[in-house]
């Protein structure tokens, strides 16, 4: 089975990784390199971040 094309660019990805404390393990082993709980708490906190710009839209219309 193929996988999918992530949604998240890579520079998305390397900002998050960076600020939650993990991109060292990135840079070493790549991204299979992480820990599942590292992809957890990456994926909450793009969903965050997504949140907080739809609700920024919306207070402007």
């Amino acid at each position: 089975m193929a996988r999918k094309r992530g949604i998240m660019s890579e520079h998305l990805k390397e900002e998050i990784a960076k600020e939650l404390g993990f991109y060292d393990v990135v840079e070493r082993e790549g991204w299979g390199g992480i820990k599942a709980r590292d992809a957890g708490n990456m994926v909450k906190r793009a969903i965050e971040m997504a949140e907080r710009g739809i609700a920024r839209n919306n207070d402007k219309l």
